[in-house]
């Protein structure tokens, strides 16, 4: 997905109440490995640049070396992930978008690719606009439900193989299971992030 670093600071989740759990359209993708997606608090946002220092230890618990190995990590796009997908959910995680260039420090995982029910891309019939639908399962959308309540304004990002995939902001509590990632997309950067969210 190639979106403008500004586009993505727009980036928002918000609730659907017209949707019906658990139906996808024709054009929906279903969770393939549950192991691979995970959500984690966004706790620190670095900006893009040039890595700085030694590589650091990328899961720790404090906050000096959680920094320092975010501002040591090469974000550029192709670069290999020394975790690739075995980092530890109960941990904090310190990782990129390579799309964007952009370092996080994240918290432990709350929600797993077994909590989705089914992503899809489409357009907003109110606005025309592409966005991203994601349908929680019964027991991940009680989960949802609590962690976006409880964190409105915050960043949650969406991350699989240990790299972040998009890290929108929680624009209100979302208590219906269906979630909407909007910004700036068209339709085929949605499409792409629906498929690489679900991992297909």
């Amino acid at each position: 997905m190639r979106i403008l670093l500004a586009a993505v600071a727009a980036l928002v989740l918000a609730g659907c109440q017209a949707e019906v759990p658990g139906r996808a359209s024709a054009d929906g993708f279903v969770v393939k490995d549950a192991t691979r997606l995970r959500f984690r608090p966004v706790l620190t946002e670095l900006p893009p640049g040039p890595p700085a220092g030694a590589p650091g230890q990328r899961q720790s618990t404090d906050p000096a070396t959680q920094e320092a190995a975010a501002r040591a990590l090469d974000c550029e796009p192709g670069t290999p992930d020394a975790l690739d997908g075995r980092d530890d959910p109960a941990l904090p995680l310190v990782s990129c978008d390579p799309t964007q260039g952009a370092r996080y420090v994240l918290g432990p995982a709350f929600l797993s690719g077994a909590d989705v029910g089914w992503v899809e891309a489409r357009l907003d019939p109110a606005t025309g606009s592409a966005l991203v639908a994601l349908n929680f399962t019964a027991a991940g959308a009680r989960t949802w439900a609590e962690w976006t309540g409880g964190n409105v304004g915050k960043q949650v990002a969406m991350v699989v193989r240990s790299r972040v995939l998009t890290a929108p902001q929680i624009q209100s509590a979302i208590t219906d299971g269906v979630t909407q990632i909007t910004g700036k997309f068209t339709m085929p950067e949605a499409q792409q992030l629906a498929k690489d969210i679900a991992g297909a």
